[in-house]
C-alpha cells in the first residue's frame, strides 16, 4: 500500500520533493500505527473505519507521542492526501486550533550568524543555496529546479523566473545586490568547470554532474546552519520565512510580498504579521519586577 502511494506521489507534479518526502514519511508511521492499532473494520477500504481510525490516530499522537498540533495537522493533511489518492476520499477528522504566531524565522542574531558563515563558506555553490531563499524567497524544491536560463543578471541587477512554483505558479524575482555578486561568481567562474556544466540545464549541479537534489541541498543548508550554530530545528523553509517576515514587518504591501513569495492568498503571507515567540517573551519580560 505505501509502496503504492509513494510511486503516486512520485508522479504528482503538482507537489514539491518535500511535500513528496514528508507525506510519504507521514503515511508510513500512520500505515505502521494502523498494524497494531485494533481499529473496527478496514481503515483502508470502509470510510466509517477510516474516519474512526483517522481520529484515534490524532488521539494517539496527541496524547501518546507527545507531538505538537502542528506537526499533528501535517500529519493529517498528508492522510487527507493518501485516502484521496487511494480512491476512499479524504477522513472527517479536523485539525487541530494552532496558536496564532508567525512562521518561524531567524532573529537578528541568528541572521547575522547566518550571513557571517555563508560568507566564510568556501564554496561559491553553496553559498548561492544559502542565498536563495533568504534573499529570494525560494522554497528548497524550487531552488534546485532552477534552470540557468532562469537567472538573468547584468552589472546592477538580475531577475529570477520560478517557473512552476508550489502549485504550478509562475512569478519572477528582482535579484538583490548582496545574492547576484554570488550568482555571479558561480555561474562565470565556478560553474562551468564542473561536470555537466556543458550538458545540464541546471543551475545547481552535484558532484556527478546533474542537476542537484533537494536533499543535496537540504544537507548543504545543515551543514551551514551547524557552522552558524543555529537552533536543531533550522530548516531551508526558516530561511524563506526569514525573508517573508522581514519583508512584511518593514512595511511592504502584502500583495506584493504574496506575489514574491508565490502565495495564492495573502492571507497566508498575513501570517509574517503575527507575533513571533520573541515578541511574546518581550512583552513577558516587560512586565514589572518587584526587587
Amino acid at each position: 500500500m505505501h509502496a503504492r502511494y509513494a510511486g503516486q506521489l512520485a508522479a504528482a507534479a503538482m507537489l514539491d520533493p518535500d511535500t513528496r518526502r514528508t507525506y510519504a514519511s507521514r503515511v508510513r508511521g500512520y500505515l505502521a500505527w494502523l498494524e497494531h492499532a485494533g481499529t473496527d473494520g478496514d481503515p483502508l477500504t470502509d470510510p466509517a473505519a477510516r474516519d474512526g481510525a483517522v481520529r484515534d490516530y490524532r488521539t494517539w499522537l496527541q496524547t501518546v507521542a507527545g507531538r505538537k498540533p502542528a506537526t499533528i495537522n501535517t500529519i493529517l493533511a498528508a492522510l487527507g492526501d493518501f485516502y484521496t489518492r487511494t480512491g476512499l476520499g479524504p477522513p472527517a477528522a479536523q485539525r487541530l486550533d494552532l496558536p496564532q504566531r508567525a512562521p518561524r524565522a531567524l532573529d537578528a542574531k541568528d541572521t547575522i550568524r547566518w550571513m557571517r558563515t555563508v560568507e566564510r563558506w568556501l564554496s561559491p555553490r553553496d553559498r548561492v543555496i544559502a542565498l536563495l531563499p533568504f534573499y529570494a524567497g525560494l522554497r528548497l524544491g524550487e531552488t534546485v529546479a532552477l534552470d540557468l536560463d532562469d537567472v538573468q543578471l547584468s552589472a546592477r541587477n538580475g531577475l529570477i523566473t520560478v517557473r512552476a512554483g508550489k502549485g504550478g505558479r509562475y512569478r519572477e524575482i528582482p535579484v538583490h545586490a548582496g545574492l547576484r555578486e554570488h550568482l555571479t561568481l558561480w555561474i562565470s567562474d565556478e560553474r562551468p568547470g564542473w561536470p555537466g556544466a556543458d550538458t545540464s540545464p541546471a543551475l545547481l549541479l552535484n558532484r556527478r554532474g546533474g542537476r542537484l537534489s533537494a536533499r543535496g541541498a537540504h544537507d548543504i543548508l545543515l551543514a551551514i546552519a551547524a557552522e552558524a550554530r543555529l537552533d536543531p530545528g533550522f530548516s531551508g523553509h526558516v530561511l524563506r520565512h526569514t525573508f517573508g517576515t522581514r519583508l512584511i514587518r518593514d512595511g511592504h504591501d502584502l500583495v506584493l510580498v504574496a506575489e514574491l513569495m508565490g502565495h495564492a492568498r495573502t492571507e497566508t503571507t498575513r501570517g509574517y504579521s503575527l507575533p513571533t515567540a520573541d515578541d511574546a517573551q518581550a512583552a513577558i519580560n516587560s512586565l514589572p519586577a518587584d526587587r
